[in-house]
């Protein structure tokens, strides 16, 4: 079976395979909400992150719980637990972002009987000179009480093991993205979304092993299909992988991406320093920021235009799930940057808990 092949298999049974993965090891499973949640802390407590997603469902459960006004990721992502689809998941955690998602992770919290729930308070002010100072704190008790939930200690050795474990994921999947920018790529932007997806669900020395056979697999794979126009997206919470599947088979191909289930995910490494904690907060502090914890839209802008230049791209699809202010607010600004490089955009609003239908041209 090809790599492409396994990742698509474990994503579309993602609950199966964590079910699997502890009947095996015996380890605990945590689901994480937001992309700002350190799966090397979790990992290092031998534990199996795995990112809460939504179905792409219609859904009627979260009325009671959340505002209609609240996107529509948020609410599918509550209705996941209210359902009992998570119900293998030995804790949650999130780190504070935007108010919808903390949402989902407050009614998760007093509805979803889950053994271990933790808040980590994510810096406010990111350029602050005491985020990392703050945001190490957070970690310090974040470990602490993994470890007393596990009845396991964290060792130094273990957060090496596991930053270098999730480096080396990081690395791999840039080197996949590096095959997009050819004239004719050999993996499709639904493929990577996959392979990117799937990163966040399952074992990451089993998804290393995936890539490394993805590396192996790429220079000699033919798609037997015209490129097409060269698209980048651009927005908030994206794993819609059918809506850019439909959309490459129009006559385009997404060359390169940049939301908060593709590149902003995995783009940046953790740099190792004799403080494990401060280096893993060092990395989410400066990371490529969500407009959520964005202080200044340069940090931004610079790298996606700067992507979009390297990855030729000729078009973008700026998007946003449906209700997502932090991202709404970003949109306004991506547009003004892309039309001074000539570089047309189409803005695109997504409400993924209607499958017909599921975006409007705005």
């Amino acid at each position: 079976m090809s790599a492409i092949d396994k990742f698509r298999e474990i994503l579309n049974g993602r609950h199966n395979y964590a079910k699997a993965w502890k009947e095996r090891t015996g380890g605990k499973a945590v689901g994480w909400l937001c992309s700002y949640s350190p799966v090397e802390i979790m990992h290092a407590a031998g534990m199996l992150p795995v990112r809460v997603l939504g179905s792409h469902e219609v859904q009627d459960v979260t009325d009671r719980y959340l505002f209609p006004t609240v996107c529509p990721f948020s609410r599918d992502a509550l209705a996941q637990g209210l359902k009992g689809r998570y119900d293998y998941l030995d804790g949650l955690t999130m780190a504070r972002t935007c108010s919808h998602v903390q949402g989902t992770f407050d009614n998760w919290r007093n509805y979803v009987p889950t053994p271990f729930i933790y808040f980590i308070w994510f810096p406010c002010h990111r350029a602050s000179a005491r985020a990392t100072e703050c945001l190490v704190g957070e970690l310090k008790d974040f470990k602490e009480a993994i470890e007393k939930f596990t009845g396991r200690e964290i060792t130094v050795a273990d957060l090496d093991r596991s930053i270098d474990l999730f480096n080396k994921n990081r690395s791999l999947m840039r080197q996949v993205y590096e095959f997009r920018k050819s004239e004719n790529p050999p993996i499709t932007g639904a493929e990577c979304m996959e392979m990117v997806v799937a990163s966040q669900l399952m074992d990451i020395e089993e998804h290393n092993e995936l890539l490394e056979q993805l590396l192996e697999e790429l220079p000699s794979r033919d798609l037997d299909r015209k490129t097409g126009l060269r698209l980048m997206m651009v927005g908030s919470e994206m794993d819609d992988i059918v809506f850019v599947r439909m959309m490459e088979e129009l006559g385009c191909t997404v060359v390169i991406d940049e939301h908060c289930t593709g590149s902003r995910y995995f783009w940046d490494d953790v740099i190792p320093q004799d403080d494990r904690l401060a280096a893993i907060a060092n990395r989410y502090i400066n990371r490529w920021p969500c407009p959520a914890v964005s202080s200044d839209f340069s940090d931004r802008l610079d790298r996606v235009l700067q992507h979009a230049k390297d990855w030729d791209v000729q078009g973008v699809l700026v998007y946003q799930q449906k209700f997502c202010d932090p991202h709404e607010f970003d949109i306004p600004s991506l547009q003004e940057m892309f039309k001074e490089h000539d570089i047309p955009t189409l803005m695109l609003e997504f409400d993924v808990l209607s499958r017909s239908g599921s975006f409007v041209h705005v």
